[in-house]
């Protein structure tokens, strides 16, 4: 199963997250199938960005978001499918 997710990049104590579209079996940080955008929390106020167009694809063809990105997607204003 593809899910879209958060990948943790950044220094020690300097958090920032990739979004990414993986398979559910990989490791948070390890290998991905496409980088969709980026999330900074340390910003302030925290900076989310996203390709629409790519998440509107793999929400289509089945991919599910977590929790975290879910509630990141729906703060931007941005229809997603409800995370299993």
């Amino acid at each position: 199963m593809v899910k879209l997710r958060l990948a943790r990049a950044g220094a020690k104590k300097r958090p920032f997250y990739r979004v990414v579209a993986t398979d559910s079996r990989s490791p948070r940080d390890g290998r991905f199938i496409e980088q969709l955008g980026t999330y900074d929390p340390l910003k302030n106020p925290a900076v989310f960005s996203i390709k629409r167009d790519r998440l509107d694809y793999w929400l289509g063809v089945g991919a599910q978001t977590t929790k975290t990105l879910h509630r990141l997607i729906l703060n931007q204003g941005v229809e997603a499918n409800t995370p299993s």
